[in-house]
């Protein structure tokens, strides 16, 4: 095997593949990034068994990406990386000599690396469905990104660990819970899934998998099977496995009537709680209390070796009910930060039951706070 590549190009491919490279991993040819260099185009494979990233480069002219030799080899993830993080030139060239040895070389550097063949590496197929759902980048980052900070990080609960996609027909519903909220994002697709789906995806794995997405209007194909979910963008295709078992109901979360909704401005609401949490203490799972008397919503914590603080502000309401409830300061601000919009609507059924905050602006977002006792 023997190429010149451009820098840039080769660098963005290994940043991608490099985030399903394990340093734990008990097998050791799972810490290197498999490069296979067939039919004028290069190939770069990396896997952790949790989730596999491959990427192809192809296309390019004949001054950035300049084959003279095909060939595979595995080379250490961690080295090759920073080689071609740290080297200075515009163009780097690769080749293998001796079947094992890899020479990483520019006009003043030169690199040997020790490599593994790649029959010692395992047969990643990362084959694709003939039934591909279709969901335009931008959109599907913007779901995770609403729904993602819910999921449980209790491994004793891996169900919760999870993303939950439920979809039928055109309808994808998105859930994500750790029993104490909920974060639902319910969005139309475009066209209709020929199947119903019902998984759950590892949220770390989805998270690392929207980090290397690039352009929002790109399409993204989802892939699903039995165990495992393909996703294709472009010329990156990235496989995780599914979470065995049934995510709960989380409809019988939601409430379907609310005894007092109250209209707030998001960003106003969200820094009041960010100053009266000052206050709170981890060991009282940062408490705030609202309350509401007329239009004026009232937010105190306190702490006996702190202190206390008490912020009022403007709100409506769609009758004359009042409220007193207390919550997680932490949860609701990560539930308004998922917002977009410029005001929020809060749903209360009682002071024990969940709290709901939608907004009239983005109806397929619903987030839910479960109330804490402080008495």
């Amino acid at each position: 095997m023997k190429f010149t590549i451009k820098k840039d190009i080769l660098l963005e491919a290994l940043s991608k593949v490099s985030k399903a490279i394990s340093t734990k991993n008990l097998i050791p040819v799972l810490a290197g990034v498999k490069f296979e260099l067939k039919k004028k185009k290069l190939t770069l494979t990396a896997s952790d068994n949790d989730i596999t990233i491959q990427t192809t480069i192809e296309g390019l002219k004949e001054e950035d990406f300049k084959i003279e030799n095909e060939g595979s080899i595995i080379i250490q993830g961690k080295y090759i990386l920073d080689i071609v993080r740290k080297l200075p030139d515009e163009y780097i060239n690769i080749e293998v000599i001796d079947e094992l040895q890899i020479m990483i070389y520019t006009e003043n550097s030169e690199f040997n690396l020790n490599g593994i063949s790649e029959s010692e590496y395992p047969n990643i197929g990362l084959e694709e469905s003939k039934k591909k759902i279709d969901i335009k980048a931008g959109l599907f980052k913007n779901i995770v990104y609403q729904t993602a900070f819910a999921t449980s990080n209790e491994e004793s609960k891996p169900i919760l660990t999870g993303i939950n996609f439920n979809i039928a027909g055109n309808i994808l519903e998105v859930n994500s819970t750790d029993s104490y909220r909920l974060a639902r994002k319910v969005v139309e697709l475009e066209k209709s899934s020929e199947e119903n789906y019902n998984i759950v995806i590892p949220s770390r794995n989805i998270l690392e998998f929207t980090k290397i997405l690039s352009d929002d209007e790109e399409i993204v194909e989802l892939h699903i099977f039995n165990n495992k979910i393909l996703f294709k963008n472009d010329n990156l295709k990235f496989e995780s496995r599914l979470i065995n078992g049934t995510y709960p109901n989380t409809s019988n979360l939601l409430p379907e009537d609310s005894f007092l909704v109250v209209s707030t401005n998001l960003n106003d609401f969200y820094n009041v709680i960010d100053r009266v949490s000052i206050l709170t203490s981890d060991k009282e799972k940062n408490i705030v209390t609202l309350e509401t008397e007329g239009n004026t919503l009232i937010l105190k914590s306190s702490s006996a070796e702190i202190g206390r603080v008490e912020e009022k502000m403007p709100i409506s309401k769609n009758n004359k009910e009042d409220i007193k409830i207390s919550f997680s300061a932490k949860y609701m601000m990560e539930a308004l930060k998922s917002f977009s919009t410029e005001t929020v609507d809060l749903h209360f059924v009682g002071e024990i039951k969940p709290i709901l905050i939608k907004s009239t602006e983005d109806v397929t977002l619903t987030q839910l706070v479960l109330p804490i006792r402080t008495y």
